[in-house]
């Protein structure tokens, strides 16, 4: 079966977002008052061959602790749905 894997990855709240804190500089200097706390993320599609939906998730997970997300700055969410052949 094939699953797609929409993973959300961001940074702990604890962790300074220098990205995120220069895109609401910009806003605010663009007279878009009212926005506060920004938090720039990244989202990543990707399709996994898997047997099932518990195997899908397992190297999804595997891949985001080993490449797409750092363990020790990020947290990340893993959304997965059957996508089909």
């Amino acid at each position: 079966m094939t699953f797609k894997a929409t993973v959300t990855v961001r940074r702990r709240p604890t962790i300074l977002d220098p990205e995120g804190k220069a895109v609401e500089h910009a806003l605010q200097s663009l007279e878009l008052r009212g926005v506060a706390r920004l938090r720039i993320g990244k989202l990543i599609e990707l399709h996994v061959d898997a047997a099932d939906a518990d195997a899908a998730r397992a190297t999804v997970d595997e891949a985001c602790r080993k490449l797409l997300a750092n363990p020790v700055m990020d947290d990340y969410t893993i959304a997965l749905e059957e996508a089909g052949a």
